[in-house]
C-alpha cells in the first residue's frame, strides 16, 4: 500500500513538472538553450543516465545535443557543434527507425532484444567504453503531426540503488507528451527566428533598393549600419569616462541595427536628380547645355550684327569706323570668357566669392534679341542656381533632401515593430538631429537624443565626409580633414564629445576602411553586420 501512494505521489508529481516544463518551454526563444532544456528534462523524467537529441533536416537526422552523466560528456548547443556524421532515415538506427516510422521504441536490452539488431549503440560501446542496456526513442511530432525530430534516452536508473533499469509504460507516456510539447516549442522558436530573418531581408532589400537608385550613394547604408554597430561595441568595451557605466543589451544592439539598415528609407521619395545633383544647373539633365546653345546663339548674333552693320556702311560708301574689328572681337572674347565662368561656378565648389555673385548678376542683366524679342543672358532659374554659394543645391531642394529624415520617421510609423524594436523610428529619424537643437526634422536638444541616435548621427557624417564618390565634390576627402570636421561639429556642440573621443582614442575611424575592403571583395556576408 505504501509502495502504491508513492508512485501516485511520483506521477502526480512528474505531471506537474510535466506542466511547468511545458510552460517554461513555451517562453524559450533561444533554440540552443530550449534543445539543451528539452533533453535534459527528458532525463530527468526518466532518470536516464544519457541521452541525445536529433533534429530532421532534409532526408537526414543531426545530432543536437547529447549528454551522459556515466561518462560526463556533453557536446552540441552552448558546448558546441557536435562533430559526428548524420544518421540517415532509415530503420538501420534507433533514431532512424524512430523518424522513418513515427513510433515509439522501448528496447530494454539492445544486445539481447529479439526484435530489433541495431550496431549504432554496439560501435557506440565499442568506442567510449561505456554500455547501452535501456533505450526509449521518441519521435517529436508538431501540431501537424510531422516528425520534427527524435528524442533518444539512454538507461533508466533505480532512483536508489543506480542499477540499469527498462524504461517503464508511465516514463513512455510522460515522455511522449514532453516530446510533444517540445515539438511546438521548437517549431515555434523557428518561426519567430524564420520571421526574423524575414524581416531582416526585408530590411536589407529596402535599404539596398534606397542606396541603389543613386550611383553615388550605394552601399552607404550599408557602411554606415556595420559602423553603428562597431561604435556601438566600442561602447560596451569602453572601461572609462562617461561611457564606461554604459553597456547596451541585445535588444539594444538589434534595435541599433535596424534602425541604421533604414535610417534612409525617407530618401524613396526625394527625387532622384535632387539627390544626384552633379551640378548647380542640374534637374533631369544639365542645364548648362541649354545656356552654351544660348551662347551660341548670341555668338552668331554678334556675327551677324557686325555683317549687316559692315554691309550697311560699305553699301552707304562709308568707310568703317576706327576700331570697329576691335570692338566685336572683344564682344567675342567677353562672351567666351563670361561663358567659361558660368561653366565653372556650375561646378560645385568651394565658397563662391561675393565678386563671383557680383560678375554673375551682371551677366544674367545682359540682353540678346531673339525672333525680336529682348531676352536675359540668364533665366531666374539659373541665376539663383548658379549664385549657390556652396554645394549644387538650393535652399528648396536642400529641404527636399532634408524632409527625408522626417519620412523616414512617418513612414516607420506604419510599421508594427515589436517591443524590443520600439526605439527603430526615433533612433533612425534623429540622425540628422544636433544636441544643441540646430538638427532637424524636430529640433531635438540633447536630452531628447538617446546613445544609439547619437551614433547613427556620427558614423552617418563620417561616412558621407568620407565617400570615395560624390557629385557635389570632385575628389575624396582626407581622412585628417573629415576628422577635422567631425571636431568642429563636437566644439559646436552638434556631435557627442565622449563618442568623439572614443572614435578617436581607439581608431574606429579605419573600420570603414577594412568595410570598404570587404564590400569591394564580394556579395555580403550575412554575418558581416
Amino acid at each position: 500500500m505504501a509502495d502504491q501512494n508513492h508512485s501516485a505521489f511520483d506521477l502526480e508529481d512528474r505531471l506537474r513538472r510535466l506542466n511547468e516544463i511545458g510552460v517554461a518551454l513555451s517562453v524559450e526563444h533561444n533554440l540552443t538553450v530550449l534543445l539543451e532544456r528539452i533533453l535534459l528534462e527528458a532525463r530527468r523524467f526518466t532518470r536516464a543516465d544519457a541521452g541525445t537529441l536529433f533534429l530532421l533536416k532534409g532526408d537526414h537526422l543531426t545530432f543536437e545535443i547529447t549528454q551522459n552523466d556515466t561518462l560526463k560528456s556533453f557536446a552540441g548547443g552552448t558546448r558546441g557543434k557536435i562533430d559526428l556524421p548524420p544518421i540517415p532515415l532509415n530503420k538501420e538506427s534507433v533514431s532512424g527507425y524512430v523518424a522513418v516510422t513515427g513510433q515509439i521504441l522501448n528496447i530494454e536490452d539492445v544486445y539481447t532484444d529479439p526484435v530489433y539488431h541495431f550496431e549504432g549503440p554496439k560501435q557506440a560501446d565499442r568506442r567510449t567504453g561505456y554500455r547501452t542496456r535501456s533505450i526509449l526513442g521518441v519521435p517529436m511530432k508538431d501540431h501537424e503531426d510531422q516528425i520534427i525530430g527524435v528524442l533518444q534516452l539512454i538507461n533508466a536508473l533505480h532512483p536508489q540503488t543506480g542499477e540499469v533499469l527498462p524504461f517503464s509504460a508511465q516514463d513512455q507516456s510522460l515522455i511522449q507528451s514532453l516530446a510533444s510539447q517540445a515539438a511546438v516549442a521548437i517549431n515555434n522558436v523557428r518561426l519567430i527566428e524564420e520571421t526574423e530573418r524575414l524581416f531582416d531581408s526585408f530590411v536589407e532589400v529596402m535599404a539596398t533598393a534606397i542606396d541603389e537608385r543613386s550611383p553615388y550613394t550605394g552601399g552607404h547604408i550599408r557602411r554606415v549600419a556595420e559602423m553603428a554597430m562597431a561604435v556601438a561595441h566600442g561602447v560596451n568595451s569602453c572601461q572609462e569616462g562617461p561611457l564606461g557605466a554604459r553597456q547596451f543589451s541585445e535588444d539594444e544592439f538589434n534595435e541599433l541595427r535596424i534602425a541604421a539598415w533604414m535610417h534612409d528609407i525617407g530618401k524613396i521619395t526625394t527625387p532622384e536628380w535632387v539627390v544626384d545633383k552633379p551640378t548647380k544647373l542640374h534637374t533631369l539633365f544639365d542645364r548648362i547645355e541649354l545656356v552654351r546653345t544660348r551662347f551660341a546663339l548670341i555668338r552668331k548674333s554678334i556675327e551677324l550684327e557686325r555683317l549687316e552693320r559692315q554691309a550697311a556702311l560699305q553699301e552707304a560708301g562709308q568707310p568703317l569706323p576706327a576700331g570697329f574689328a576691335e570692338e566685336y572681337a572683344h564682344r567675342l572674347q567677353t562672351l567666351g570668357e563670361d561663358l567659361a565662368f558660368l561653366e565653372r561656378a556650375n561646378t560645385p565648389g568651394e565658397f563662391m566669392q561675393d565678386a563671383d555673385l557680383v560678375r554673375l548678376n551682371q551677366i544674367a542683366r545682359q540682353t540678346y534679341v531673339e525672333e525680336g524679342q529682348e531676352r536675359p543672358y540668364l533665366s531666374e532659374n539659373e541665376l539663383k542656381n548658379l549664385c549657390i554659394r556652396k554645394g549644387s543645391l538650393t535652399q528648396e531642394e536642400r529641404q527636399k533632401i532634408n524632409d527625408h529624415a522626417s519620412m523616414s520617421i512617418k513612414m516607420l510609423a506604419q510599421i508594427p515593430f515589436t517591443r524590443k524594436l520600439a526605439q527603430v523610428p526615433p533612433i533612425a529619424g534623429a540622425h540628422h538631429e544636433k544636441l544643441d537643437g540646430s538638427g532637424y526634422p524636430l529640433g531635438l536638444k540633447a536630452e531628447q537624443i538617446s546613445l544609439q541616435a547619437r551614433i547613427l548621427a556620427l558614423v552617418d557624417i563620417f561616412e558621407s565626409l568620407s565617400a570615395d564618390d560624390r557629385p557635389y565634390r570632385a575628389k575624396p576627402m582626407p581622412r585628417e580633414v573629415v576628422l577635422r570636421i567631425l571636431r568642429e561639429e563636437v566644439e559646436a556642440n552638434h556631435i557627442d564629445r565622449d563618442l568623439f573621443e572614443l572614435f578617436i582614442r581607439e581608431q574606429l575611424y579605419l573600420k570603414l576602411d577594412e568595410i570598404k575592403a570587404r564590400m569591394a571583395a564580394g556579395p555580403r556576408n550575412a554575418q558581416d553586420v
